[in-house]
């Protein structure tokens, strides 16, 4: 497979060969401080591709044009490459040839890049407690926040894990002193900030939706996570499951002044958000019928939605088309694309939910539909007679005219 040299071109043939629609290879990405779930269907010779010292691969990144920003990591760690017969580059590059066309122009005018990405995150235990900065914040160290979205889909949690509950936020009346203290032990065991905050127990086919600032400390369950395209963290946990947590992952994305700073790490917290009474109501997501189409063969759902500080920053919806159905769905922005069960056809592309994945194998199973595609409308069909044909697909900001909002669910 040849990387090409003339990206506009490339770019161009496989726009118009896949009519609009993109077919990306799987990208994985291994983080050092946690131990893999073993859901994500990569064979298990190869969780520890990049090396015992980078960590287990626990992550695979969806329609990414945003880098994993990892200690020693790849130069493309995190890029989603396009794969149109044996050309070869990223969808970073074919943005930034066909921005308009393929992102759309709203977004291509307001960014100049595809903002937002996806990912499965896996893990057999649970994440440290952590937030995600603001804009205000990650500009400081030339980043962006981070705002993001949780759904876990019942197709890849056939085992729950070892903890399938999460950490949200902290219990209303805890004080700045007692995290600031927490924060001040950090090298003395537990620092025991879970002592202040609230376990919810994670149902295969909910969500959440996250926004900067708020703590959360990610259970066992397979996670599909649409989320604005920064890394940016803040790790607040100073031990999981008995292994220490390095105090470096607490402060790599903040201002050098401030590492030591424990007023200042404190006030990365969004304390009104956290301490929130009603927290669940505010951020639990079930999924919403887009409209009555069972009858037709198909169900779409919206799975993540809602708005962020009162913005439209991502969305995502999954589709199920019945055993031997077909269905033309007409979306109004560009998306990436996984499948998650069966096999069968979209637009032109054969597509297919691999079993097991070797380590650099291209697959059948990722898309990104073009603006250009999805608005024109694209075909779903379902090939199997037994099986359903079954979806994820995230959106960019500010795309929908009509979105639930959180809390929906309840009067649907």
């Amino acid at each position: 497979m040849n990387t090409v040299t003339s990206t506009t071109t490339a770019t161009s043939r496989a726009m118009e060969s896949g009519e609009g629609i993109l077919r990306l290879a799987p990208t994985w990405v291994p983080r050092v401080y946690l131990q893999p779930g073993r859901r994500l269907k990569l064979d298990p010779r190869d969780l520890y591709a990049y090396g015992a010292h980078r960590g287990g691969i626990d992550e695979r990144w969806f329609a990414s044009t945003t880098p994993a920003m990892n200690e020693n990591r790849t130069p493309d760690e995190g890029l989603s490459y396009v794969v149109n017969g044996e050309e070869r580059f990223t969808l970073k590059e074919a943005v930034e040839a066909e921005g308009p066309r393929l992102v759309g122009k709203a977004i291509w005018e307001k960014y100049h890049r595809w903002p937002v990405y996806s990912k499965f995150f896996d893990n057999s235990g649970p994440i440290m407690h952590h937030l995600h900065q603001s804009d205000e914040q990650a500009r400081l160290v030339g980043r962006e926040g981070k705002p993001e979205g949780y759904y876990f889909p019942p197709q890849l949690n056939f085992n729950l894990g070892n903890f399938p509950h999460t950490y949200f936020g902290l219990e209303p009346g805890t004080s700045r002193d007692e995290i600031r203290s927490s924060l001040g032990r950090w090298d003395k065991g537990d620092n025991g900030i879970l002592d202040h905050s609230k376990a919810y127990r994670l149902e295969p086919g909910t969500g959440w939706l996250v926004p900067p600032c708020v703590l959360h400390a990610p259970g066992s369950l397979l996670t599909y996570e649409p989320q604005w395209g920064s890394d940016v963290l803040a790790m607040f946990q100073s031990m999981v499951e008995g292994r220490p947590v390095p105090r470096s992952l607490l402060t790599q994305d903040v201002p050098q002044q401030y590492h030591g700073d424990l007023d200042y790490l404190a006030s990365l917290v969004d304390w009104e958000a956290n301490t929130d009474p009603d927290f669940k109501k505010h951020h639990y997501l079930e999924p919403i019928s887009v409209q009555d189409s069972k009858s037709e063969g198909y169900v779409d759902r919206w799975v993540v939605y809602g708005r962020v500080k009162g913005e439209q920053k991502f969305s995502a919806r999954e589709l199920t088309v019945m055993p031997g159905a077909r269905c033309t769905i007409r979306d109004a922005g560009a998306y990436g694309l996984i499948v998650t069960q069966g096999h069968g056809r979209i637009g032109v592309h054969d597509v297919d939910c691999p079993t097991l994945i070797r380590f650099g194998q291209m697959t059948q199973d990722e898309l990104f539909v073009s603006h250009y595609a999805a608005t024109s409308g694209v075909t779903f069909e379902n090939f199997s007679k037994t099986d359903p044909l079954v979806t994820l697909r995230y959106f960019g900001p500010d795309v929908h005219q009509e979105m639930p909002e959180v809390g929906d669910h309840r009067r649907s």
